[in-house]
């Protein structure tokens, strides 16, 4: 039988939060060690919270994590942050290729396959998101875009850096809409996506990488997601914002899933 992944339930604030916003949500914010030993969680704060939020999480079983980075340790960028910057304020994680960055900067495969590579190199583990539109979906397309997304964004990465990355499948039309997929077509979805992942990279990689669900994920359909064999935790946005509804995300993550194995 396959060793089950742990779960992991990441909060992107996006452009939410001052630094003593979030100063006080992690000083409210804690997990019992029972618990932290079953899920992983991971806060994401605006890059002015970072410093801030990670001196307060300090001695907490709790990981920081960036929302963006520049492909470059240094240079003539400005308004961008460095692998290097965040590795020096602690960061584990950093989000890549969000739809939002895809969409509305225009990111593409290619930019994002710079910034996964890069990231690697600074010991920084992405959360490397994909999805399809609605329309994109209602015309068959998902398979296909989500595919040619996981091949350009990763392409050239190792299968041991593969192996220990995660991928959060947000389907666009899911993204505070307050609509989220199915269990059972995220499931699909999912499945599939570790399917071209064992083919790439090899079965082992497609067993050990976790891919999360986004898109609208609240305590109320959390349990029935990670349910799902595929399902390896959530990446969570205006649910995250309240220590409660956070905290209950990162609970039934642990907790309430029955998977044992894939």
């Amino acid at each position: 039988m396959q060793q089950k992944r742990k779960p992991i339930v990441a909060a992107n604030w996006k452009m939410y939060k001052t630094a003593q916003e979030g100063a006080d949500f992690a000083r409210e914010f804690s997990l019992p060690s029972s618990l932290s030993e079953k899920v992983e969680a991971v806060i994401c704060p605006p890059f002015t919270a970072l410093h801030t939020v990670g001196k307060t999480l300090k001695g907490k079983e709790i990981k920081l994590g960036a929302q963006n980075l520049y492909p470059a340790v240094e240079g003539a960028f400005t308004g961008e942050v460095s692998p290097a910057m965040l590795q020096d304020l602690g960061c584990t994680y950093v989000i890549l290729g969000h739809s939002e960055r895809r969409q509305i900067m225009g990111e593409t495969d290619a930019f994002i396959n710079k910034k996964v590579k890069v990231a690697f190199l600074y010991d920084l583990v992405p959360i490397f998101c994909i999805g399809e539109t609605l329309e994109q979906r209602k015309s068959g397309q998902t398979e296909e875009i989500c595919r040619n997304q996981i091949l350009g964004g990763l392409e050239g990465v190792k299968e041991e850096d593969i192996a220990r990355m995660v991928i959060a499948y947000e389907p666009i039309w899911a993204i505070g809409t307050g609509v989220n997929a199915s269990p059972e077509d995220a499931e699909e979805t999912i499945s599939y996506l570790r399917s071209v992942i064992s083919q790439k990279w090899g079965l082992a990689a497609g067993e050990a990488v976790r891919i999360q669900y986004g898109g609208s994920v609240k305590p109320g359909n959390i349990l029935k997601l990670m349910n799902c064999a595929n399902i390896d935790g959530a990446l969570v946005g205006g649910a995250s914002l309240q220590v409660d509804s956070f905290f209950e995300l990162v609970r039934v993550a642990g907790e309430g899933a029955k998977k044992d194995g894939i």
